[in-house]
């Protein structure tokens, strides 16, 4: 027998005890009631064991199926992962990011080309601008030096001509006045 038919036992006798008037109380055999007791003694361990082999398988069970669960929440994650990765709309995602890249990569090479151009075109107008100044300047400059050489020289050639008639009338004997101009 096991524990819970000797405690419906121990029920049983206490619900048939006779009564004992206006106290409440019952009478019962006591030698049936230390016989339960002590068969309860004696399945108790029996009991306690199967109760922990039960609890333990119940814990392996529950252990078990939660690693099977893990195990199929890790798989749907891979599975749902692979779908993901392998979908049509993904691919057609990435075929539009690289087409955007591509695209973006060769308008900023027009960008820069262009701006190269521009740079350049401004330096080629700086330099005919310079060009010119210098012709400009260099010109009226080379002409002013010209004159001032021309003038020099036909004062140095008129100097020139003072002091060779100078130079005559002294040969000649004539009285040369120096404060003539």
């Amino acid at each position: 027998m096991n524990v819970l038919d000797l405690l419906d036992d121990i029920e049983i006798l206490v619900d048939d005890a006779p009564g004992l008037p206006l106290t409440g109380k019952i009478m019962v055999d006591k030698e049936e009631l230390l016989r339960i007791v002590e068969e309860i003694r004696t399945s108790l361990p029996d009991d306690v064991q199967q109760a922990r082999w039960v609890k333990d398988e119940k814990n392996r069970i529950l252990q078990d199926a939660k690693d099977e669960f893990e195990k199929i929440i890790l798989e749907a994650k891979k599975q749902a992962d692979y779908l993901v990765e392998t979908d049509e709309i993904t691919t057609r995602a990435k075929n539009k990011a690289n087409e955007i890249m591509t695209e973006a990569e060769e308008n900023s090479k027009m960008l820069k080309m262009k701006t190269y151009r521009y740079v350049d075109d401004i330096l080629i107008d700086m330099q005919e601008k310079m060009d010119d100044l210098n012709l400009k300047y260099f010109g009226e400059m080379y002409a002013n030096l010209e004159k001032s050489f021309v003038s020099i020289n036909e004062v140095l050639t008129a100097n020139r001509d003072q002091v060779k008639e100078m130079a005559f009338k002294t040969q000649n004997g004539q009285d040369v006045d120096m404060t003539q101009e």
